[in-house]
């Protein structure tokens, strides 16, 4: 076998991103929990194989498989944009562990104000970790800007949360259950844009279909951030949509009512299942290279490309996940 060859393009994932099965493959790979299992070691030297690789210098043999693994091992662990490792519950492939969890228990606990409080307030602030850590671009947000950020969106969260339990107090059981959801729901238009409040106000990189930066661009921060709320709604459906009516439905038979501790694990490997599929596909939703017809960017930034780039009339930028 002869050395492996540099036109391999591992800036972009190994599928097709224009079809939704190659997003969803993409997504499959890098929510991978077992991701989370690799050693600094491991997620050293996939960093140093891609950086090599990229800078024209293969490892000995180093296989296209070997190459590809490495890549996505990388992307699971570091940020596309500034490079930076990623904490460890903030990264994709802690998605469905830590979110079987915290929904799972938001679902069991939902009928008693502090469980409900608490629950909120965890979830928030582990989607707040999230939403920084997979945030779209390189620009610094301060840690006051961060800290209010984290307060408003959680606060909003556990207001939503209340408000909805008391107006269903007197409605089917059924219903109350779903308040956990539409929780979450309402916390998500909150919590995304406010965690990622940088990028509305200085706008995100936007660069030609080769890579090259061409400028700041708020509106396409603007649609990335409404695409990414778009996906994690989604993304609740199932695991906070399908486990409360199957369990609404088993807790009325015979067999849990004679073994009640089996409600709990059961709805947590429900909403874990659900999580599994739901997770890469609501993420495969919208392509992570996102584009923007140059019509509907800022006027100062339209002119700017036309002037100088005039063939363009598409840019692209990375919508955050």
């Amino acid at each position: 076998m002869g050395e492996l060859p540099l036109d391999i393009n591992i800036q972009e994932p190994r599928w097709d991103q224009r079809t939704f099965l190659g997003r969803a493959r993409h997504f499959f790979t890098v929510t991978d929990p077992r991701n989370l299992l690799l050693s600094g070691a491991q997620l050293e030297a996939s960093r140093n194989i891609v950086q090599n690789y990229r800078a024209g210098i293969v490892t000995p043999g180093l296989t296209e498989d070997q190459l590809w693994r490495a890549k996505y091992v990388y992307d699971s662990a570091f940020h596309p944009d500034t490079g930076e490792k990623v904490v460890l519950i903030g990264r994709m492939s802690a998605q469905v562990p830590m979110n079987m969890t915290i929904t799972g228990c938001m679902l069991i606990f939902y009928r008693k104000t502090p469980t409900v409080v608490f629950w909120q307030w965890l979830n928030q602030s582990f989607n707040a970790v999230v939403n920084y850590s997979n945030r779209s671009g390189d620009a610094p947000i301060t840690v006051r800007q961060l800290g209010m950020a984290y307060v408003s969106a959680t606060t909003g969260a556990v207001a939503t949360a209340l408000g909805l339990k008391s107006l269903t107090k007197h409605l089917p059981p059924l219903v109350g259950r779903f308040v956990p959801f539409a929780a979450v729901a309402a916390a998500n238009c909150i919590n995304i844009p406010l965690m990622r409040q940088r990028e509305l106000q200085v706008g995100i990189p936007v660069t030609n279909e080769q890579g090259q930066r061409l400028g700041h661009s708020v509106a396409a921060a603007k649609k990335g951030i409404f695409q990414v709320v778009i996906s994690r709604i989604c993304m609740a459906i199932p695991a906070m949509a399908i486990p409360p009516v199957i369990m609404d439905t088993l807790e009325k038979k015979d067999f849990l009512k004679r073994r009640p501790w089996l409600g709990a694990p059961l709805q947590m490997g429900l909403v874990g299942f659900c999580l599994v599929f739901a997770t890469p596909l609501c993420c495969a939703l919208f392509p992570q290279r996102s584009s923007i017809h140059v019509s509907r960017l800022e006027p100062e930034l339209r002119a700017q490309i036309q002037e100088q780039n005039p063939s363009i009339e598409v840019v692209y930028y990375n919508k955050g996940l």
